[in-house]
């Protein structure tokens, strides 16, 4: 049975590792027969989640479209850069607009519930975002989503990649094919 998961990198850098990071374990997912859809957050764009411009404006038309999107995959693929020792703003940022109320009363909460998610980081650093992912199981269980066991960091990011898109070190390419394979298999769980 084929799943579909949804993948995007927390960043809109054009020229960010981690949009490098997340095209490369979607194409594993792929191979593993898992239907893609690989999201750009420059598609989405969203205010600061400010409490008043909720309450006067609304949910912006942007969040509500992310939503459907997550409500339609059985899992997620993501991929953060590291902040100063945290994970990016915009993660948050969209994180934080998904799990307020609908326009139409739905819970926002609803499509994140259960939701398997593999989680990834690439940097510059010798730490490859390693200090960030906690932070962003953390947050995701908060959410109430199923972060996968396996996780990986990426160092040395910007020479980490061949030009087919694969990682240089074969180990960590294999990991990033072990959490598609896990997601996937944790999404045909839920399915059940």
């Amino acid at each position: 049975m084929s799943v579909r998961l949804l993948a995007f990198a927390a960043s809109t850098r054009k020229s960010s590792v981690n949009r490098r990071l997340i095209t490369r374990l979607a194409h594993l997912a792929g191979e593993s027969d898992a239907e893609i859809t690989l999201l750009d957050l420059n598609d989405f764009p969203m205010p600061l989640y400010d409490g008043d411009s909720e309450e006067t404006s609304g949910r912006p038309a942007s969040a509500d479209q992310l939503q459907s999107l997550f409500a339609s995959h059985q899992g997620l693929l993501l991929a953060t850069p590291e902040y100063n020792g945290f994970f990016s703003p915009l993660l948050k940022n969209t994180f934080d607009w998904l799990s307020r109320p609908a326009k139409d009363g739905q819970s926002g909460m609803d499509p994140l519930r259960g939701m398997p998610v593999g989680i990834v980081s690439a940097a510059p650093g010798a730490f490859g975002g390693m200090r960030a992912l906690p932070f962003v199981r953390l947050y995701l269980n908060n959410l109430g989503m199923m972060v996968a066991p396996q996780q990986i960091a990426v160092s040395r990011a910007g020479s980490a990649f061949r030009e087919d898109g694969s990682l240089d070190d074969e180990g960590q390419d294999h990991a990033l094919a072990s959490i598609a394979r896990q997601v996937i298999e944790l999404a045909r769980l839920r399915s059940v």
